[in-house]
């Protein structure tokens, strides 16, 4: 089967969750998309959607006005990308659990990851995130419910009371509750078809599935986001989950953030393969059966990771992904497409991006982003830890009291200051590409975990030299041993 017609549906996920752009950035990229053979866009808007009234407490302190929603949609349709909005409604409830006045709807009392299906309030609040999305996503032919990674599933007080009785189990718990929420979609909002990640189906028998009702109301989107994927596997889950009464599925790839908690850069050839393989996989399953794929870019693991590979950071990476599956493979065609259009050289060339800068929205961001991470830690442990006149002359032992040779010095100071001051040149230049791109606080998160402790260690040692230098020396209690002094 051609690259081109393997997926109609190419949507590229904007997880708002960790790093949300501004408005004006993504008038920038989504041309850039279209133009790259996406078609689509999964958003997954989290604490950035502006709910109102008594949810009004879930959103961000900087979350997308109701006018900057709209003004997304407006800007997604002029490069004809179709919106599919996310609202997570079981699992990884976080943003919503986290607070008190919703933390008795938690499965399990300590964890604010997964929702208690048990209780009517549960219903009633997701029911209420959905409407309140759909009604600024009005026409959306799909709505993704989430439904992953439901986590402590079962282990709630009330959870154990109901799997005491015959016939209930897990499956039967998570099943009703996809059931449910899908239903309340399909009610009031009969036009948009739900979508849910299939990881909790998948373990579940088939006649169980086909009994439950749930393959009338959703669509499944399989992920994977290996390099090594089960090829054969997923054509077997396919089948399956044909067989179970599901009459459309969707696959999901990962173009970033999916490699690491903390990546900061993405391996782009683990992505390429992940992509391959799922051609691979769309041209052995039953025929016409996967209406898309979504490439999801995941800014966090969860609410409360950190933040891993930034959405300019990652685009050299979706760009080659969504070429290799518009071509069938990532040849010569494909490659020279991705660099006209980035700017940059081959992103397959290596296991990381090219540090080059390009010519896309964002790419000041990428080469900078390379430079720190390829480079900034290792500079500094270069100094403080194989720099021979530091270990020798300056070890910790000396740091904290104070000593050092004034030649040592020499030595030392004049390196750190010129190491402190390239770095300190490129991330304020780093600082003020951020701040165009992302609210103040992911610009103080990212760089406070990627850049802070590598300039503070630097700091720290020339701190010590300063504290140092004006001591007196202490004679020597063996003279004429080698001092490291040249002649």
């Amino acid at each position: 089967m051609s690259g081109s017609t393997a997926f109609k549906m190419r949507l590229v996920h904007l997880d708002f969750k960790g790093a949300p752009p501004k408005v004006s950035y993504l008038s920038e990229i989504f041309p850039l998309f279209r133009a790259l053979g996406a078609n689509g866009l999964l958003i997954e808007y989290e604490d950035m959607f502006p709910y109102e009234g008594h949810l009004s407490l879930l959103r961000a302190s900087n979350a997308y006005s109701p006018s900057e929603v709209t003004e997304i949609l407006r800007l997604a349709k002029l490069s004809e990308l179709e919106v599919v909005p996310l609202v997570q409604t079981f699992g990884h409830m976080e943003f919503v659990l986290k607070h008190s006045v919703f933390s008795h709807l938690r499965e399990v009392a300590l964890f604010p990851n997964t929702l208690n299906p048990h209780e009517a309030e549960s219903l009633a609040l997701v029911s209420a995130m959905i409407d309140q999305v759909l009604g600024l996503h009005e026409g959306a032919r799909w709505l993704h419910i989430g439904c992953d990674e439901v986590y402590y599933l079962g282990e709630g007080e009330a959870s154990k009371r109901w799997l005491r009785q015959e016939q209930n189990s897990q499956a039967k718990l998570c099943l009703s509750h996809i059931w449910a929420v899908a239903s309340h979609v399909l009610s009031l909002h009969p036009s948009t078809t739900p979508l849910v990640w299939d990881d909790m189906l998948r373990d579940i028998p088939q006649d169980q599935l086909a009994a439950s009702g749930v393959p009338q109301l959703v669509e499944p989107v399989l992920w994977d986001y290996s390099a090594d994927l089960d090829v054969h596997g997923k054509v077997l889950l396919m089948e399956k989950y044909r067989e179970s009464g599901f009459p459309r599925l969707w696959a999901a790839s990962a173009f970033k953030g999916a490699t690491g908690a903390s990546q900061a850069l993405p391996p782009v050839q683990h992505h390429l393969r992940n992509h391959a393989q799922w051609l691979q996989v769309v041209g052995s399953g039953p025929a016409d059966t996967l209406q898309g794929i979504i490439l999801t870019g995941w800014q966090r693991y969860d609410h409360f990771s950190v933040l891993c590979e930034l959405l300019p950071v990652g685009i050299p990476s979706l760009a080659a992904c969504l070429q290799l599956l518009l071509c069938g493979g990532f040849a010569e065609d494909a490659k020279g497409r991705v660099e006209n259009l980035l700017g940059v050289s081959s992103p397959e060339a290596g296991d990381t991006v090219s540090e080059g800068v390009g010519s896309f929205p964002g790419s000041d961001i990428h080469a900078l982003v390379t430079q720190v991470s390829l480079h900034l830690c290792s500079s500094v442990d270069a100094l403080l830890e194989r720099n021979r006149y530091v270990t020798g002359w300056f070890s910790p032992y000396h740091r904290r009291r104070k000593l050092i040779h004034p030649v040592m010095l020499q030595h030392i100071q004049p390196e750190a200051l010129s190491l402190l001051g390239r770095w300190g040149m490129l991330v304020q230049q780093l600082e003020a590409a951020l701040q165009r791109i992302f609210f103040p606080d992911a610009v103080e998160e990212w760089l406070e975990e990627n850049v802070h402790p590598s300039m503070q260690r630097l700091q720290g040692l020339l701190q010590d030299l300063g504290e140092a230098a004006p001591l007196p020396l202490p004679l020597p209690s063996s003279p004429g041993k080698d001092t490291g002094q040249d002649p």
